[in-house]
């Protein structure tokens, strides 16, 4: 690998298993030391084993809309390794399934409250932070987001919402803050897994590269936008699907 995060740190929500810890892997294979975060303390103390201990890997328990979780979480960062310089927002839930006029009040002020205005808060952070030095963000949206999905329809709104946030935030924090996204299908993680357990052959048949995402295909892309190798790219949403969306399928 080409050391492309060696001396900087990153802050990985919602990386206890999963995407998440796909990036923060990433990461720390190409030279970041990282804090992890998401809710229970024991995955999270498995995921920084993974990653290699506390030399390059620290973890925040707490919910990600919690505004004094990420406070909390830049302040144990800075005091560990410093100042933050890559900021991945990862965390999303998923709590129903359905349209969108069957979705509870309730039920979808929490997916926006954690998978959208969480990423407004964990940005505001950043931001405050970093001072006059300069960044990167990386939201991880989803294909959903990009046109109606019958199934996940509050969750595809959400991320509706989370492509449309990150380009004004870029917009807002240009030139020291690149933020942008990625926007994946169906990843072989458990937070998927119902859009595809016990019908994985049919699922896998609407994909033009014949099979589903791993991690770490996200994880790759989301590396990249982080990189100095996007120094020049900003505001966009980078569409990681094996082709599905090719021929109109989300």
């Amino acid at each position: 690998m080409t050391g492309r995060f060696a001396g900087r740190t990153a802050i990985v929500t919602g990386a206890s298993r999963g995407i998440g810890l796909a990036v923060a892997q990433r990461l720390v294979h190409e030279g970041a030391r990282v804090v992890i975060t998401a809710r229970k303390q024991a995955a999270l103390d498995d995921a920084v084993s993974q990653l290699g201990g506390p030399v390059v890997a620290i973890a925040v328990p707490g919910r990600a809309d919690d505004r004094d979780h990420q406070r909390k979480t830049f302040a144990v960062a800075a005091a560990t390794f410093g100042r933050v310089d890559v900021l991945v927002n990862n965390t999303g839930i998923n709590p129903v399934a359905g349209p969108v006029l069957d979705t509870d009040l309730d039920a979808a002020r929490k997916i926006f409250d954690v998978n959208v205005l969480g990423i407004l808060g964990w940005t505001l952070q950043f931001r405050e932070q970093l001072g006059d030095a300069v960044g990167a963000v990386v939201n991880v949206a989803s294909v959903a987001g990009l046109r109606p999905a019958k199934d996940i329809g509050m969750y595809g709104a959400s991320k509706s919402a989370v492509i449309g946030m990150t380009a004004q935030l870029a917009e807002e924090n240009s030139p020291a803050i690149r933020v942008n996204a990625v926007a994946p299908a169906v990843v072989r993680t458990r937070f998927a897994g119902p859009l595809y357990s016990g019908r994985e052959e049919q699922v896998t048949a609407e994909y033009p590269l014949g099979r589903l995402g791993e991690p770490e295909d996200v994880a790759a892309a989301v590396a990249f936008l982080a990189s100095a190798d996007a120094a020049w790219i900003t505001g966009q949403t980078l569409v990681v699907d094996g082709g599905l969306t090719l021929a109109g399928g989300v």
